[in-house]
Order: structure tokens, then sequence, then C-alpha cells
């Protein structure tokens, strides 16, 4: 029997995010974006064999960074204008597949368990659908227009839908393409679709925890909670780079554009602080090195701005849940002269690492005219970068 789980991430959600920081599934919680620890929980589970996202079309570059690496991941769908019809678009993605079980899933809900979707899947040998659920523990009031309490609604019997919502395959997918002919598209999740098409929906009850991310509070609350589990270890990484002098009238320096005699040679732009850097992150994760993932005899980097090769070491650092501490430079250089810049090359370097100035060493110094660099034939650049990775729950 083969298993999908159809991860829902298309929704706008930007009230609950930081401004600038997208929609809430990308925000980070626990150092990784809400979506990528989504994923995770189904990529975990021994019965889900492929895992399909539905996205925004706006939103290629941000799931790229959240969606993590599992062979499972199959490429992401294009979301519609509602959920049902992202969930929709997302069903017929997997048709080619042909699983026989789906079980649709909120992006914004990380912290889902093993043993729910364990629950749903097992359910499902003997229902169409099968719904996660909380029963309803609070009094209910039905207001008025003037918001004033009008009745009160008996609790007993009522269940706070949640997801996962799990299908048979065939049949859900038949439901969503009769709605949308039918031109129904006011359904709020996939188990109304199920109960207009006339299928038993069974009634999994699931864990408290199994929380929405809906506000910025609550984003706040689950960054803290996924902190508090994880235990971080430092990591040291160095690096070291340096470039041969050339004709030209500049240089560039930590992404700042240096008056000068002569520029440095290099694919790139040949700033040695910035490639420095970009393999002292590197290996302070143990990812290779800068010409491994930017190799000189590829042309597409010919002539490229260093900032890229560090927003990319930022980004790997990021992906595996990693902090970035402090860094630190050395320039070896007879000229130019770097102290005036520094501030610029600190606020370069911030923008990319996030990284306030005092967590930015920016140091110069000559080799008193010995040495390829005292010759004045080129630069060199030293760096380290502390980062602190997760390696597991704490007890």
């Amino acid at each position: 029997m083969r298993i999908a789980a159809l991860i829902v991430a298309a929704g706008r959600g930007t009230r609950a995010a930081a401004p600038g920081a997208g929609p809430k599934q990308y925000a980070l919680i626990g150092g990784r974006p809400v979506l990528a620890h989504t994923i995770a929980a189904f990529a975990d589970h021994p019965e889900i064999d492929e895992i399909k996202v539905v996205i925004h079309a706006d939103d290629g570059e941000l799931y790229a960074h959240a969606s993590g690496c599992t062979a499972k991941l199959s490429p992401a769908a294009t979301g519609g204008a509602t959920r049902q019809a992202s969930v929709h678009s997302g069903l017929e993605a997997l048709a080619a597949s042909k699983p026989d079980l789906v079980l649709i899933h909120d992006a914004a809900r990380p912290f889902v368990s093993a043993a729910t979707i364990s629950k749903v899947i097992a359910t499902l040998k003997s229902a169409r659908a099968a719904l996660a659920a909380l029963p309803v523990t609070d009094t209910l009031k039905r207001a008025s227009d003037r918001g004033v309490v009008e009745d009160t609604i008996p609790r007993a019997g009522l269940w706070r839908a949640q997801t996962p919502q799990g299908f048979h395959f065939e049949p859900i997918l038949d439901a969503h393409r009769k709605a949308a002919e039918q031109g129904l598209d006011k359904f709020t999740d996939d188990a109304a679709i199920a109960e207009w098409a006339g299928f038993d929906v069974a009634i999994v009850e699931d864990e408290t925890g199994n929380i929405k991310l809906t506000t910025a509070e609550d984003l706040k609350l689950a960054d803290r909670q996924m902190t508090s589990n994880i235990a971080f270890e430092p990591r040291t990484g160095t690096g070291f780079d340096v470039h041969r002098f050339t004709e030209g009238d500049h240089v560039w320096l930590g992404g700042v554009k240096i008056p000068h005699t002569h520029k440095l040679e290099g694919h790139s732009d040949a700033d040695v602080i910035l490639h420095a850097l970009t393999d002292a992150l590197l290996g302070a994760i143990g990812d290779g090195d800068i010409g491994q993932h930017f190799p000189p005899s590829d042309p597409k980097w010919k002539g490229a701005a260093s900032r890229l090769f560090l927003e990319d070491a930022a980004r790997r650092v990021k992906d595996r849940g990693g902090r970035i501490v402090n860094v630190d430079i050395t320039v070896l250089a007879e000229a130019p002269r770097v102290g005036p810049h520094r501030p610029a090359i600190q606020a370069l370097i911030g923008d990319v690492l996030g990284l306030t100035p005092d967590r930015i060493g920016i140091k110069a110094t000559t080799t008193e005219g010995m040495g390829f660099t005292g010759r004045r034939e080129g630069i060199a650049a030293m760096a380290s970068a502390s980062v602190l990775l997760p390696y597991g729950l704490s007890e």
C-alpha cells in the first residue's frame, strides 16, 4: 500500500510572521522554518512513502530554503486562490504516482506526532475518511449581532477538526473534481468535502500538542518550545584565501569596492575577505569548501559578486538549524588600508549573516615588506567563524 502526505503551504498567513519574513510557514522556530519541521514529521514516519507540498506561486525561493533534503519529497505543486483549490491542485499532482491513501495536513501544524499519523492511517483500513480531532471541552456560546449571549450550545458530541485528515486517494480526488465542476468552493477542510460526497468520516482523537500556528504569539511560543528542547554544540571553522594583483583601479574587500592602483585577479570578483569567510562557515558545518560549491571552471560564476557565496554558506548553516555566533577576519596587505572601510564591511557582512557589528571582527596587518604581500603582489585574508549547531533533543 502506497501512502502519500499532502502538505498545504500555499496560504499567505503574513499577520503571524515578522515584517519582511514572509508567510508564517516560513517563519523560524527552533532555528528552522515551520514548514521544515512539518515536512520532517512525515518524512520520519515509516509508513509515509511520498510527500507533496503545495506552495504559493510566489514562494519558490522560500520553499527551496525550507524544504530540506528527503528522498520522500516530490516536486512541489502550485496552489490556488483558496485552500480547497490548493488541495485539489496537490491531489492532481499526486495522481501520477497513484497512492492508495493520502493524508492532507496544514503546513502550520509542525507538532503533529507520529502517533497521530499512525492512528489516522490505521483508521483508514476500515473507513474511507478519517479526521484527527479534539473533543470540545469549553462551554460554547452563540452571540447576537449586539454582542451579547444569545444561546448556550451543548458541547456533547462536538469536536474541533484538526489535521492530518486521511482519505482513500481516488474517492477524495473524485470528490474534489466534482465540487470544482459544480462551482462549490467554500469548503474549509477536506472532511467537509468528504461529508458532502457522502463519505462517513471517522474521528481519530488527536493530541493537544498538535496546534495550528496562527498568530505572532503562537510563533514565539513555538520557538520557545523548540529551542528549550534542543541542545547546541559549538563549532568553529577557519578559512584562508589569496589573490594576486593585476591591472585595474579597484579591489573588492568584504563586499566593498575600494579604489586602488590594481585589482585582484580571480574568476569571480576575487574578494579575499568574503571567500575566506565563506570557507570558514562551510568548515564549521563540515560542508566542503567554496571551490566545491562554486567551481571556477563554471562560467556561471565569472565575475560574480562574492556576497552570493557568503549568502549560500549562511543558508547552509540555517538549513541545519544552526546559528552563527560571531566571525573574525584578518587581512594581510600592504595596501589599500582597510581601517577606513571597516564600518561598511561590517555592515555588509552583518546584513548577510544577521550579525551586529560587535560580532564581526575586521582587522588588517602588513607583513613588514616580507613575502608576496610585502612585495605588493597580492592580498590574503584569514577568517574564523563560530557556529552553534543542534545535535539532538535534550532529555
